[in-house]
Formats: C-alpha cells, structure tokens, sequence
C-alpha cells in the first residue's frame, strides 16, 4: 500500500502543483514581459526559464515543424556567444540546460548555482534577439531533426498510430498536426522560415520568465530589467487566433497493423474542454473523472472491474490534461490479456463505463482520492523546478497566477455531482475516436 500511494501521489503531483500566495510574486516590465518568481531558500540554486506564447498550433500552414525545428537551432550561437557556447557556458558554470517544443508554447531553461543566475538572463536575453545562422547550421539541424522523427515516430508502431489517431481526432485544429511536423514539411524548412518565425514570436513581450529558488523578488527585478529590460517589445505580434473544430457529428474509428506490435491495445479519446482562466471547475471534475476510472490499476474502477475481476486486461488508463490552450482529450485505455481480442477488450471497457454511469461514483474511493490530491500539494513545493513549470505553462496558455492559486481548493471543492456531470457531457461517441492497434500477420500464405 505505502508504494501504491506514492505512485498516485507522484502522478497527481502534476495535476496540483501550487504554492502558497506569499510564496510568489508576479510583475511586468515595461517591454511587456511577463516575470514569475517563486521563492525557496532551502538550497543555493535557481531555475531560470523562459517561455515563449508560440507553439506547433501556431506554424503558418505547410511549415510544420518550424517551432521545434527554431528550437534546435536556437542553440547555434549569436554574435555575442557563437558557435554553440551558451550550453559550454552554462555547464562550466556547474549548471544544466536545456529547451523544450509543445503545441502551445516552447521554453528554455537552466538550472544554477542562485549567484550565477545574473549570467543566465544575460545569455537568454541575448538569443532572444541576437540569433545568427549560418546555412550550413540550418541544413545540419534539419538533418538532426527528421533522424529525431525516424527513431522517435517512424521506428515506433506506437507514435505512428498515436499521430493517425491525433490526426482524425483533431478535424480542423492545428493540434491535429505532429509537434515535430510531417516529414515532407520537415525536409522543406529553411533558413528564412526559421527568421520569419523567430522575429516574429521571439519578443520580450510574447515571453513570460521564471525564476524559482534561492532568490528574491527584489533580485530579480534588478537583474530582468537590466538584461531583459533594455529588449525592444515586437508592434507586430499577431492575434493568437486558430482554426478551431466545427460541431463533431461522427465517432471516427481507426484500426493501425505493424509486425511490430509487441502488444495490442484499444484507446479511445473524447474532445473535451481544457482549464480556462477564471473557469476550471468542469477541467477539476475532469481530472477525479480520470483518476476514478483510471488512474491506478489496483484502486481505480477500470483496474479493479478489467485487471483484477474479470482479468480481461493487462493494463487500464484514463487519462485528462487541461492544460491547453483550446480544447484537449479525455482518453480511456484498454490492453487486453492473452487470449481476449480488441473488440472483446473494447465491449468491456465500454461496460464498465456504462456500469460507472449508471451506479455513480463510490463516495469511499472519492474521499481517497480528494485525500491524496490535498497530500499530493504539500508534496509538490518540494520540486521546484516542478512549480516552476506549472508555472510557465499555465500562463503560457493563458491562465493567470492566480488560476494557478486557485487550481488546489477548486480540486477540494469537488463534488461527486460534479464529476457525474462532467461524465455526461463528455461521453459522447460523436466526439471521439476509437483506435485500435494491432500486430499485423505477415505469415504468407502458400498455395
């Protein structure tokens, strides 16, 4: 039991991150950055990150890839600090760095001794504006980034069906297109699509800094304002607008063979809505929903009913993340066991859900739950580096400190009504798609 119950706590951790009020402090600088600094003074170390608001979702059409590909290269060096030295800098400096690509935002991070952190906003303020590249840099990354595409999502059944499924799931929303970009896209970026979307997005008013550690407010004021302060602001950021979904009046179905498949399984995923600011009462139902279902093998109701009664299947999930810009999946998955086929697999997760809708939540497993999420808060200021990020994302997508505040006692106020009623808005096979992956037979058949 104590190991089940950190493994629940160490997942729920990412749902509920939040420090106390007085832990943090937000303020803007007059270019329009935004500045986020969460106290800690029980190690001599910083985080210091900065998020841009562009992601994949916001790749002009036919370039995708771009975000994640500008990524790379923005380690290739300016005039200042060439040939790739920030990240030599960095570790000389006894740190780490590194940098990351998701729909809605793209984030650069170090992580320091707290005195050398002057030095850290002096190399980030420098790449926001100073990025040079050479072509031979832009052909070299290009390679990098399709070999990262061949052993990430063409040598795996697994990403190549979870892009088919993504693909079908999303219509119309750029969220339907891969982070790392479709390969015939990829093989055309080139060093002036790389500039236009870094002049156009890299500004200190589309980025938002955070700093988490052994510092203070005051510090860092002083230290943003004279390296960040001095960045000219973009007058020409665009209006964050995507294509978003038209009403889903059909359940999709895809079925995904590979000799590859080591082990099938079924998933199904619901378009559902994410955290919005001031609004995250049904994204908090959403999150108990997908515990309850699913969320620890030997207490949630799909482990319980499919793992250990019936022993129909190996594995059982259900998944939520609201944070996103626009809205985000609901996801439920079933491995069968030796011996049960898919559609066997899939009949029976569907009757444990209409079971759950029928019977309601068990008020005993809803206690527990709440429980480990109010545990799981006090656990979560122990990682910096974690608030840090929780942080950065939520603001990345729109949310605002105090959302971030807000996110544990609106989890507490949670109530099962709640939870059924967002299992009765969502639920709806109009709204999803249902994969299936399969080992593909390549036995020949002689005559």
């Amino acid at each position: 039991m104590p190991r089940l119950f950190g493994l629940c706590l160490s997942f729920l951790t990412v749902l509920s991150t939040a420090a106390k009020a007085d832990d943090v402090t937000s303020f803007q600088l007059d270019n329009g950055m935004d500045v986020v600094v969460i106290e800690d003074h029980r190690a001599p170390v910083v985080v210091h990150m900065v998020w841009y608001r562009v992601g994949a979702a916001d790749e002009p059409p036919g370039r995708s890839g771009i975000a994640h590909f500008l990524e790379h290269l923005m380690f290739k060096g300016t005039d200042a600090y060439p040939d790739g030295s920030v990240s030599d800098i960095v570790e000389a400096n006894g740190g780490s760095d590194n940098a990351f690509t998701s729909y809605d935002y793209t984030g650069y991070y170090q992580r320091v001794a707290a005195d050398r952190l002057g030095l850290m906003m002096e190399l980030e303020a420098d790449r926001m504006t100073g990025l040079t590249l050479s072509e031979a840099d832009v052909l070299t990354e290009r390679d990098v980034i399709l070999e990262e595409r061949n052993q990430r999502t063409e040598n795996s059944a697994g990403a190549l069906f979870g892009e088919q499924r993504r693909a079908a799931q999303f219509m119309n929303h750029p969220y339907g297109i891969p982070i790392i970009g479709w390969r015939a896209e990829m093989q055309t970026l080139s060093r002036d699509d790389a500039f236009n979307f870094y002049h156009t997005y890299y500004a200190p008013n589309n980025a938002i800094l955070v700093v988490a550690g052994d510092v203070t407010p005051e510090q860092v004021r002083d230290l943003a304002e004279t390296y960040y302060g001095p960045l000219t602001p973009s007058d020409a950021l665009p209006v964050r607008a995507r294509p978003q979904e038209p009403p889903q009046l059909a359940e999709r179905r895809i079925r995904f063979a590979d000799p590859r498949v080591a082990q099938p399984y079924v998933i199904r995923t619901y378009l559902v809505p994410e955290r919005d600011p001031g609004d995250q009462e049904q994204a908090a139902a959403l999150v108990f929903l997908s515990n309850l279902l699913g969320g620890e093998g030997a207490t949630s109701l799909l482990g319980e009913k499919l793992q250990f009664e019936t022993q129909q299947a190996l594995y059982t999930s259900a998944f939520y993340d609201g944070l996103s810009m626009d809205d985000t999946t609901f996801g439920l998955v079933m491995v069968p066991a030796q011996g049960v086929s898919l559609q066997e697999g899939e009949d029976a997760m569907d009757a444990v859900i209409a079971e759950f809708m029928e019977t309601g939540v068990d008020l005993e497993k809803f206690e527990s739950l709440k429980t480990q999420i109010r545990a799981a808060n006090i656990y979560a200021k122990d990682n910096v580096q974690g608030l840090a990020r929780n942080y950065g994302e939520a603001l990345s997508v729109g949310l605002t400190v105090q959302d971030v505040q807000d996110w544990p006692a609106i989890l507490d106020a949670v109530t099962p009504d709640d939870v059924m009623e967002a299992a009765r808005t969502i639920f709806d096979r109009r709204n999803a798609v249902t994969g299936w992956l399969e080992r593909e037979d390549t036995t020949e058949v002689t005559q």
